[in-house]
């Protein structure tokens, strides 16, 4: 799932290539994609770009007349710029912002691969982003200034790996970054918020202002238009599994979850213990 660096660095790509542009058209050939109604979808016609940002993990383009498209890419979704649009054949379209412009036929493309089309676009008043429902149950954004109530924000008795992908304590980390900011910070993905000490919280903080801070300096260095499916994400120990630790070459573990897997250092988060991993778990039973 794209998450804040990923997000952030294509919000910033779209926004230099879109302000001012004018939408000739708006489609959404995925059928479950379009979660509104009200205004139609129609209503973008003619109607200019005036920003694309982000909010967490979604993004949020705001065009002229006050109207602002949400959108959640989910686990499998990417919004692409195209220099010609897309075809009768192409499967994977769940939007198509079609670009007035002589010189082209720019596209702006909400493409998702796979088949579970959970990916998803609202249509609302742009004075109404901030109270539609996902938006308004995000916790503090992660960047670019992390919270400076860390401690008091994670105060609860769940595992640090669980509350920091959790939206409503903090907006915009997930699977990949969570493995990297606990590494930095030398925490233990399964240490419970409650028990942070205080110069635990303060590295914690640390770690994720870098990590993000890092990871987005990354993607100016290397991304460009168009967007790639895939970025060059800059991973210590995330996918990392039975590689050497990258400050210690102890052997990065792995804990294996239905749908994910969670990456650590046991000689620097986890006092040398290797945590339990749940496929070899379920075998042994």
């Amino acid at each position: 799932m794209p998450e804040l660096p990923e997000v952030e660095i294509t919000a910033r790509r779209l926004d230099d290539a879109l302000c001012g542009a004018t939408i000739e058209s708006a489609l959404a050939p995925g059928i479950n994609a379009l979660k509104t109604f009200d205004p139609p979808l129609s209503a973008l016609e003619g109607r200019t770009i005036s920003s694309v940002g982000r909010r967490g993990k979604q993004f949020v383009v705001e065009v002229s007349g006050g109207l602002a498209l949400l959108v959640h890419l989910m686990s499998a979704g990417r919004l692409q710029l195209y220099d010609k649009r897309a075809g009768p054949r192409d499967r994977t379209s769940r939007l198509l912002l079609r670009i007035a412009d002589p010189a082209g036929a720019r596209e702006l493309r909400l493409r998702e691969f796979g088949t579970k089309q959970s990916a998803w676009v609202k249509l609302l008043q742009a004075d109404a982003v901030d109270d539609e429902e996902l938006i308004a149950s995000l916790g503090p954004e992660a960047w670019p200034q992390p919270p400076e109530d860390l401690k008091t924000l994670l105060n609860a008795p769940r595992p640090l790996h669980t509350m920091l992908r959790d939206q409503r304590v903090i907006a915009g980390i997930g699977r990949s970054w969570v493995d990297e900011i606990l590494w930095s910070a030398r925490l233990s993905p399964f240490k419970r918020g409650d028990d942070l000490s205080e110069e635990e919280a303060s590295a914690l903080r640390e770690a994720i202002a870098t990590v993000l801070d890092g990871a987005i300096e990354h993607y100016e260095r290397v991304v460009a238009l168009p967007i790639p499916d895939k970025l060059p994400l800059p991973l210590q120990v995330h996918r990392r599994g039975g590689e050497p630790c990258p400050r210690c070459a102890t052997t990065i573990e792995q804990v294996h979850y239905e749908d994910y897997v969670m990456c650590y250092c046991p000689a620097e988060q986890t006092q040398g213990k290797v945590l339990k991993d749940r496929r070899l778990s379920r075998l042994l039973k």
